[in-house]
């Protein structure tokens, strides 16, 4: 057997202190070893054409050059700096020599700056990336960079929340070191002793392949850790045999964001308001999008008086993708935001005048049946929701092969036609210039959006996306509720109506004082002596045993609660 080259040395840690004694091999960086074999190389070249040129000058072209002169002309031309008096050949083979020399000297000179002399360099001058865990005590080890942590780790570095990430991609490890994140480079099939130190940290969250991080639970365990293990899965049928070799608990976030997106687009999954069946036909809600146009545009809450004059409340607006409740009158309305009113369902057909109704009714469009857009469309079917399946490439289930950026794909797709189109591509550049196409040619159907890179989410936005969810953001609720005890990434701001005592609001106008516009929640109605009252005349006051009907998110409410005493009844409808 060859023996390998040792050294008996001890190494210390710069960044941690803590040393190793030992023998283990010396391994010359890649920069190195082509320096190296440069320097080498050089003087073989010009020994070798020095020695080819003194023979064939004495051979064919009858003119000796001794040994020293030939070596100064091989350097002359490698370097390409001229050759003073041996300038003209006159026998063809040593001719044909020098040509091929020339071209090799300059071959080298615009090789061996970018190939072998900067890299080494860059090497020496650059920050060095550790190749060994830092202590983890109290820190989270995450296994691979990638989408579906970016958000989750954006959070942690919010709430300086200790971490470390562990990646085996040379040019991903620098650029996570660049943004300031603490990133240990190395390889586990090479070194698996690496992960030693993960026995101590407080919980690990693997990123990479199914294989990898399969690999990479064994290892962790096999260290000696107890704590928990989080993996994110490409497949479902990973998980049992993933679980079995030691991971806690696995996620599968490409088939989360699936349920993300159809339940954006379904109320059959998930309703857009809760306890609305306690007003029964009374009361109704509906959602507008305001039109660059609209006389709703860019005005106050307070200037329009939609209360006074058409009898419906104005509970908040979608607008980026975030639900901001109406609080207090000078709430601005954004143009292109998507208005959520509640009133009876008479006074709401007024605010089709002034808005743009968002439709409700018709297929749901699916574009993209990969992975993700294969589990939207498998939850829509289970919710016996209708949907149309555009891809690129036939398929069981693909009702239309085309691409969803052509108008004439559109138009087979009756997209003019449906209650929502889902965008479920696999690129984010042909979601963004697929998202304005359908916006323009149907700006009021609603538009959800699967995103990749969570930093495109701004730009789906500016090209009319009315949802944009990624990976990221679904991983990110996922494992931040196991990592940092709540949800990272702000879930949907679901709408209630509850039923409650009026408190401190006794004897006040329902809609006309402003201190109840400040928390956002809304009375919608008003029961008295069994009837309800939807709306309310100037002089009209709330009594003490009246009970409200009020609206709004689960923040609202409990606002409204603590700032007027009013406490909650029983849920049951209207008039019993």
């Amino acid at each position: 057997m060859r023996p390998s080259l040792h050294a008996c040395a001890v190494i210390t840690d710069i960044n941690n202190n803590d040393s190793i004694e030992g023998c283990m091999p010396i391994r010359l960086k890649r920069s190195t070893k082509r320096l190296l074999a440069l320097l080498a190389l050089l003087p073989a070249a010009v020994f070798v054409l020095g020695t080819i040129y003194m023979v064939g000058m004495d051979q064919l072209e009858g003119s000796p050059r001794t040994f020293l002169e030939s070596l100064q002309w091989a350097s002359e031309t490698l370097t390409t700096t001229g050759y003073g008096n041996d300038s003209h050949w006159r026998h063809p083979v040593v001719a044909l020599f020098v040509i091929l020399g020339q071209f090799l000297g300059q071959f080298l000179v615009f090789l061996v700056f970018p190939v072998f002399v900067l890299p080494f360099f860059e090497e020496q001058f650059e920050v060095r990336l550790q190749h060994i865990l830092p202590p983890m005590e109290g820190k989270v080890l995450f296994y691979r960079y990638g989408p579906a942590i970016e958000s989750l780790l954006e959070e942690f570095k919010r709430r300086k929340s200790p971490f470390v990430i562990f990646e085996e991609d040379l040019q991903t490890a620098r650029h996570l070191r660049d943004r300031g994140y603490n990133v240990v480079f190395g390889n586990l099939g090479d070194d698996p002793a690496v992960l030693q130190r993960a026995v101590k940290a407080r919980a690990v969250i693997m990123n990479a392949g199914d294989h990898a991080n399969a690999t990479c639970t064994l290892i962790v365990r096999e260290h000696g850790f107890t704590g928990p293990v989080y993996a994110l899965a490409d497949e479902p049928l990973y998980r049992a045999p993933m679980v079995q070799i030691g991971a806690t608990e696995v996620f599968t976030p490409a088939h989360v964001l699936g349920g993300a997106l159809a339940s954006r687009a379904s109320a059959r999954i998930s309703l857009p308001v809760e306890g609305l069946h306690l007003l029964g036909a009374k009361i109704g809600m509906a959602e507008f999008r305001i039109r660059a146009g609209s006389v709703l545009a860019g005005q106050r809450l307070g200037d329009l008086h939609l209360r006074q004059q058409h009898g419906v409340s104005v509970i908040g607006q979608w607008h980026g993708g975030r639900f901001a409740t109406a609080e207090g009158f000078d709430t601005m309305l954004e143009p292109g935001a998507i208005l959520v009113v509640v009133g009876a369902p008479a006074n709401l057909e007024k605010i089709e005048r002034m808005a743009m109704p968002i439709r409700r009714t018709g297929p749901i469009v699916v574009a993209g049946f990969g992975t993700v857009g294969a589990k939207v469309v498998q939850m829509l079917n289970d919710a016996e929701e209708p949907c149309t399946v555009i891809d690129r490439l036939p398929a069981p289930g693909v009702h239309i092969v085309g691409n969803v950026l052509e108008l004439a794909t559109l138009e087979k797709a009756k997209v003019r036609e449906a209650s929502a189109v889902i965008l479920a591509l696999a690129q984010d550049s042909e979601a963004v210039f697929a998202t304005a196409v359908v916006r323009d040619y149907a700006p009021e159907i609603p538009l959800i959006v699967r995103v990749n890179r969570a930093h495109n989410t701004e730009r789906l936005y500016r090209a009319g996306a009315d949802f944009a969810i990624s990976q990221g953001q679904v991983a990110g609720q996922i494992l931040a509720y196991h990592l940092l005890d709540e949800q990272a990434v702000p879930v949907e701001n679901r709408i209630k109506f509850s039923r409650m005592n009026p408190g401190q609001i006794t004897g006040w106008h329902p809609w006309r004082h402003e201190v109840l516009e400040r928390t956002g929640a809304k009375i919608i109605a008003v029961e008295r002596n069994g009837d309800v009252l939807v709306e309310f005349e100037k002089d009209f006051e709330v009594a003490g045993d009246d009970t409200l009907f009020v609206c709004g998110t689960a923040d609202n409410l409990e606002r409204f609660q603590r700032e007027f005493q009013a406490s909650p009844q029983v849920a049951r409808p209207a008039g019993r």
